[in-house]
């Protein structure tokens, strides 16, 4: 159901199973790390950097959370539906391009919009499949030892998506967000200790 693929075959026939575990991991385990304000400390060279997309849901209207790889290139943000153009985030903000994301350093709001032009898609593959860690470089292709055509064609059916700041959002650190929920549980704790 995602359509082809740059993934290497064995990869692409589980494609299908895989995902369900795929969304299992992002909304049980990553966003609600994101949200709390500990996305850095899981962000390592073998699972890249990690940010947090809001998007609408083109059906529900209700917002949706991904845990999604990312890299930032000229002062844009920029994603990829590593399932293809059936992506559902991806199907999302083509509905509604207002977003929101969350990385280390904040909350933002944002326009999402698709990479078509052909040289800034090569020019923002390289330094986003480094920013994978090595997911990126060995399921797609290595960035340091791939052709730009080797890179176009290994990169074709995978949309690329900018993030483009326009304001700022809500974040875990701000007032009544999780990370003041982490932090004042730790200090709870830490005062019990201190008190025995």
């Amino acid at each position: 159901p995602f359509g082809p693929l740059p993934y290497p075959p064995a990869l692409n026939r589980v494609l299908t199973w895989m995902h369900p575990g795929w969304v299992g991991v992002s909304r049980w385990f990553s966003v609600p790390l994101i949200k709390a304000g500990l996305g850095p400390l899981f962000g390592t060279p073998l699972t890249g950097s990690w940010l947090l997309l809001r998007t609408v849901g083109r059906r529900t209207g209700r917002v949706r959370e991904v845990a999604l790889g990312y890299a930032i290139v000229d002062g844009s943000v920029y994603v990829c539906a590593g399932f293809g153009p059936r992506t559902r985030w991806f199907l999302n903000l083509k509905a509604e391009p207002k977003v929101e994301f969350v990385l280390p350093q904040g909350a933002y709001a944002g326009l999402a919009e698709e990479v078509t032009d052909a040289s800034e898609r090569l020019r923002v593959w390289r330094p986003y499949l480094r920013a994978l860690g090595v997911f990126g470089t060995q399921l797609v292709a290595d960035p340091r030892r791939a052709t730009d055509d080797e890179l176009a064609a290994a990169t074709e059916n995978l949309p690329l998506v900018r993030l483009r700041p326009t304001g700022v959002g809500t974040g875990p650190a701000d007032p009544g967000g999780w990370l003041w929920l982490t932090s004042a549980l730790v200090q709870v704790i830490l005062l019990a200790v201190v008190i025995r």
